[in-house]
């Protein structure tokens, strides 16, 4: 049976989707920013923007009972190709492991954000070499 789970975001309440979609094993995460929901706001750093949306999504995944070490792919939306590496090192700090991943350039919704990602993750993933 299919969940699903909210964080009663404007932007959720706006348009028909959820946060993310979660059965026993998989886990489906929308697209997220770094926006931070705590204080309301978006920094201009997009390091900071890159590390607020990942806090993000790791609280999405284990809301759904998941974690960042089970995540099998990503699709990540980047504002300028010239941020990736600066992203790149981001991820490299607060991924666990090596998921598949899709980097795709394009504007996002509000001109503030600078990064956006989607994830997928599979629940009581063991992967090979013990990670």
């Amino acid at each position: 049976m299919w969940r699903t789970y909210s964080t009663g975001s404007s932007f959720e309440a706006m348009a028909p989707y959820s946060r993310a979609m979660y059965d026993d094993q998989w886990v489906f995460v929308s697209g997220t920013t770094g926006f931070d929901y705590d204080t309301m706001s978006v920094a201009e750093d997009v390091a900071a923007q890159c590390r607020q949306a990942w806090r993000n999504v790791e609280n999405a995944l284990r809301e759904c009972g998941s974690h960042l070490g089970e995540i099998t792919q990503f699709l990540m939306v980047l504002t300028d190709p010239a941020d990736l590496p600066v992203i790149a090192q981001v991820m490299t700090e607060v991924l666990p492991t090596r998921p598949a991943g899709t980097a795709i350039c394009a504007a996002l919704v509000d001109p503030r954000l600078r990064y956006e990602v989607q994830v997928t993750a599979r629940r009581g993933l063991r992967l090979a070499g013990g990670a």
